[in-house]
């Protein structure tokens, strides 16, 4: 059986058998692939497995090999990958999982285009200030982009630079709202969610700092760039700002002191496990199934029910309006589940005070 691979920003066919049907979700089923033919971009040679100068040991693969196959979901989590497949359909989405990062870790790296075609990474912004900012077109805060290139103009000259990402699914949802804001910082769209998943972004709007050295200097927090949604948020657009030009101008990231700052959130395997369900429902309506696509949304809404950024993401292919009576019912769900919808980060009391 052929199965298109949806990974990073392409697809690869791989073929493969899965193994008969285990109890537990059709998902979980083994696919095994043969080892004479690529896998996941690798291939099997005497020594292991190889893609470009880069190779696994034999022996690291060698309890993942059977009878002439391998298995394809245990091969990926040996590259840090999640792999989750649709049988029926022939397709088989892989999702990172990156490593645990502290606070002051390492931001994942990533590349990005933007309506235009160019080719963004974030590696290309060492040596400057980077507020990464992720947004949506069905989100309110679709409306604070204007208000993100007011503070890239202000804040560039000092070493910032705003880089905002649209968590859309198709280029042309996001591009009015980028070509309203006029932007001259980097303005790009995770078309396939692979930022959503590097930075387990769960709602937007997320703003994550990163510093010159390219490391997290405050990780995942509810930020906006408008007081618009004030009512319906609790967050303030004065004072993100007053934050974001007292670190630029000062270094002062606003998170407490003393070892209680929260570190860098990295993604969970059922939360990846949940954006490669979203994905595989993507293609799915694509091709125009939206029979089989609703299977996928709800497996990935059982993994992880407080990803607003997957439920609310594909309210629109599925007919429902983001900002209408489906969203509502959502917020009203996860209140009463005690999840919140936002998630703004504690800051240093003493260090607002002094502003």
């Amino acid at each position: 059986m052929r199965y298109t691979v949806l990974a990073g920003g392409g697809s690869e066919v791989l073929d493969a058998e899965p193994e008969p049907a285990p109890p537990g979700p059709a998902d979980e089923r083994r696919l095994l692939a043969p080892l004479d033919a690529p896998v996941l971009g690798w291939e099997r040679r005497p020594h292991g497995w190889c893609r470009g100068d880069a190779c696994i040991p034999a022996a690291a693969v060698a309890g993942i090999e059977h009878d002439g196959r391998i298995d394809v979901g245990a091969f990926a989590e040996l590259q840090g990958s999640l792999a989750v497949a649709d049988h029926e359909n022939g397709l088989l989405a892989v999702m990172p999982l990156p490593d645990t990062r502290p606070r002051g870790g390492a931001a994942p790296d990533f590349a990005l285009r933007g309506p235009d075609g160019a080719l963004h990474r974030l590696s290309d912004y060492r040596g400057r200030k980077v507020a990464l900012v992720m947004w949506a077109s069905w989100c309110g805060c679709r409306y604070d982009l204007p208000a993100w290139e007011e503070r890239h103009r202000e804040l560039s000259p000092h070493g910032l630079t705003v880089i905002s990402v649209a968590l859309d699914r198709a280029v042309e949802d996001a591009r009015p709202w980028i070509d309203e804001a006029v932007p001259a910082h980097p303005a790009l769209v995770d078309t396939e969610g692979e930022v959503a998943a590097l930075y387990d972004v769960v709602n937007v709007p997320t703003a994550v700092w990163i510093d010159e050295r390219g490391r997290v200097a405050r990780p995942q927090d509810s930020q906006v760039a408008t007081d618009l949604f004030q009512s319906m948020n609790g967050l303030s657009a004065e004072a993100s700002l007053r934050a974001l030009r007292r670190w630029v101008r000062e270094g002062d990231t606003g998170l407490p002191a003393g070892g209680a700052a929260p570190g860098f959130r990295a993604p969970t395997a059922e939360g990846q496990r949940a954006r490669a369900h979203a994905r595989i429902a993507v293609e799915l309506h694509r091709r125009g199934d939206a029979a089989a696509a609703e299977n996928h949304y709800r497996r990935a809404a059982e993994l992880a029910p407080h990803d607003v950024t997957v439920r609310r993401g594909l309210m629109g292919l599925r007919g429902e309006d983001p900002f209408g009576d489906a969203y509502f019912a959502l917020r009203e769900e996860l209140g009463a589940a005690g999840i919140p919808v936002y998630r703004p980060l504690p800051t240093d009391a003493s260090a607002e005070a002094e502003v």
